[in-house]
């Protein structure tokens, strides 16, 4: 319990700190004690929500629902106040300074100025963009799914596989899905594809076998003609829920795993398939989990046993630092890999084809989209689904479509 004290009392003071701003803007626009009230209160109530669901909230249950919507509420009126308090911070080092000059100077020393209304109308009116864009991603942009197409060209591709098709989905956290119409939306997106391959790289659920209960039959009419494969992700190990025992872990594990099958996918768990057409062949070789800050059972060596160098190989591992770590200089040459579990945060900025950043980049060196080094490709899938905070933000649900091309 005493190791959560500091990091607790750190979070409170910073919260203070941005209330305080925040409400220094408010009182400066406005006189109306009515508005001003009603900003605290609903501050207040946005918080005492998120300690209800802490406190009720079983310690088995893993992360929920009503957990991740009240996170993402306390988000959403946190992060606009952090733009009130840069404006505000800076114009009270500005009436330092003012009263600083005023007290060294010959004349009587002048009392520190008021804060200036306009300052906390631009402050207020900037703030309002991030709120707005949290709302509408919590609303509207966790649904928003984006098709992104790509065309690589390989040499050493096999001849048949010359303008072969393969969606790949990722991270599809079935346990945050609130909205049957539109899942099946953008289940409707991926059969839209008609790839001829399809394949999933991880994270099916949250925490627990159950959560895919209800989504079993709509993900089961995903179809290919040459396959559907999938690996597992951090989050399909069942190690996120607290209170249970590692037998009980052990046995939500072989539940998670089950699900694959139920809905037409072949689990890859260190293991590879050949796809084959027209007499000819590619290697789909499947790892584990491997993350650099997450579990390592992924086994390159053994998932590729039987392999030959020569054979054109996409590989599948969730976590992208797997192939920043292993793979991208592996003697073996692993054409292209396919990722996710960042969801590019969720969070961002995205202008295609011109700009793209996320505070993911300064966790993940690939952490969203196709990146390419020593003549072989990853891409980075940013997800299909949602986690922690239940909502996107600039960075939207993807369906990533690969056309490989014989050069």
């Amino acid at each position: 319990m005493l190791r959560w004290i500091i990091p607790l009392l750190i979070a409170s003071a910073i919260i203070f700190v941005l209330e305080y701003y925040a409400f220094q803007a408010v009182k400066t626009v406005t006189k109306n004690r009515v508005i001003r009230w009603v900003w605290l209160g609903i501050g207040l109530l946005v918080y005492l929500n998120l300690l209800y669901v802490i406190f009720a909230t079983p310690s088995n249950s893993g992360q929920t629902k009503q957990f991740q919507m009240a996170t993402g509420m306390v988000i959403t009126i946190l992060i606009p106040k952090v733009f009130i308090l840069i404006i505000l911070f800076g114009e009270d080092i500005v009436r330092l300074v003012q009263k600083i000059i005023s007290w060294l100077g010959t004349n009587p020393t002048q009392s520190i100025s008021g804060r200036r209304k306009f300052i906390s109308q631009m402050a207020l009116g900037l703030a309002a963009i991030p709120f707005t864009s949290f709302l509408y991603g919590i609303i509207q942009g966790r649904y928003n799914y984006k098709v992104l197409k790509y065309q690589l060209s390989f040499k050493d591709l096999p001849d048949a596989f010359d303008g072969f098709t393969i969606t790949q989905i990722s991270d599809i956290h079935s346990g945050s899905f609130t909205n049957k119409e539109k899942v099946q939306y953008g289940v409707d997106m991926i059969n839209d594809q008609h790839s001829d391959l399809l394949l999933f790289t991880g994270d099916i659920v949250n925490n627990k076998a159950s959560e895919m209960d209800n989504w079993i039959d709509m993900f089961g009419t995903l179809n290919a003609p040459y396959g559907k494969y999938a690996v597992l992700g951090n989050h399909d190990y069942a190690e996120y829920i607290r209170g249970i025992s590692k037998e009980e872990k052990e046995v939500q594990f072989e539940e998670i795993k089950k699900i694959h099958p139920k809905i037409g996918f072949d689990l890859l768990c260190n293991e590879h398939r050949y796809i084959e057409k027209d007499g000819q062949k590619i290697a789909l070789v499947g790892v584990e989990n491997w993350g650099k800050s997450f579990k390592q059972a992924g086994d390159l060596s053994k998932a590729s046993e039987g392999v030959n160098k020569n054979d054109f190989k996409i590989l599948m591992s969730h976590d992208p630092s797997h192939w920043e770590a292993e793979v991208k200089q592996d003697d073996l040459n692993y054409h292209l890999t396919l990722s996710g579990h960042t969801h590019g945060l969720q969070m961002g900025i995205e202008i295609p084809g011109w700009f793209k950043w996320s505070p993911s980049k300064y966790v993940y060196k690939q952490w969203a989209g196709l990146y390419e080094e020593y003549g072989r490709y990853i891409n980075v899938n940013r997800g299909f689904g949602y986690h922690a905070f239940p909502g996107r933000v600039g960075i939207w649900p993807e369906i990533t479509v690969i056309e490989l091309k014989k050069t």
